[in-house]
């Protein structure tokens, strides 16, 4: 993993108009996990876990409720990875935890014989360095846990595949997935991005 080109940790804590730091009701949720935690590690894992098992992604709900920001994330309770991601990012940036948004490539069977789509996560500097953790929700299948050693994501890459993990660390949400999200009209017929260096888009996907 890599940071954007002459940035610092710090400069994960900005927010914009999709990692809405400032919404309020995205601070307060801040500010209560943090005052049950006061020390970065338990604080970042108690934000991972609230968002990872409050918020419902919305192919395991069977909810189409389009949800892009943090705020809108966390008032629906529902979101794909993407914006589950900018909910967790928001929360951790506003209480002073760098938080990167990155993303892999996956090999989709439900797709056919070459689909792929893009997943979205975090990764969090703590303790020195950037740990990847994935806050899309479990299911049979899926165990994603909380971790600043050996990553539990949700999934990891075939190579073999042609899945990768994009090594890019973004301030912001890659263009691709906002333009996506913003012209859904169901997150359940939703078309995700494929690649990030590739525009076309393809099918929906549970994997996403």
């Amino acid at each position: 993993m890599h940071a954007e080109p002459g940035t610092t940790p710090t400069d994960y804590l900005e927010g914009d108009e999709v990692v809405d730091v400032d919404h309020p009701r995205v601070r307060a949720l801040g500010a209560e996990l943090r005052r049950q935690h006061a020390d970065d590690i338990g604080f970042a894992a108690a934000a991972f876990v609230w968002v990872r098992d409050e918020v419902q992604h919305s192919f395991d709900a069977g909810d189409g409720t389009v949800t892009l920001t943090a705020g809108e994330v966390l008032h629906a309770r529902r979101g794909l990875c993407y914006a589950k991601s900018h909910l967790l990012a928001a929360i951790l940036r506003g209480q002073g935890v760098p938080t990167a948004l990155c993303y892999q490539r996956l090999r989709d069977d439900d797709l056919g014989e070459d689909g792929f789509v893009v997943h979205g996560l975090v990764a969090l500097h703590l303790k020195g360095r950037w740990h990847r953790q994935d806050p899309r929700g479990n299911r049979p299948g899926v165990d994603a846990q909380f971790s600043l050693g050996a990553e539990r994501l949700a999934w990891s890459v075939d190579p073999a595949l042609g899945e990768r993990d994009y090594a890019r660390l973004h301030r912001r949400p890659a263009r691709a997935v906002v333009e996506a999200l913003r012209a859904a009209d169901d997150m359940l017929t939703c078309a995700l991005p494929s690649a990030l260096d590739d525009p076309p888009l393809v099918q929906t996907s549970q994997r996403g």
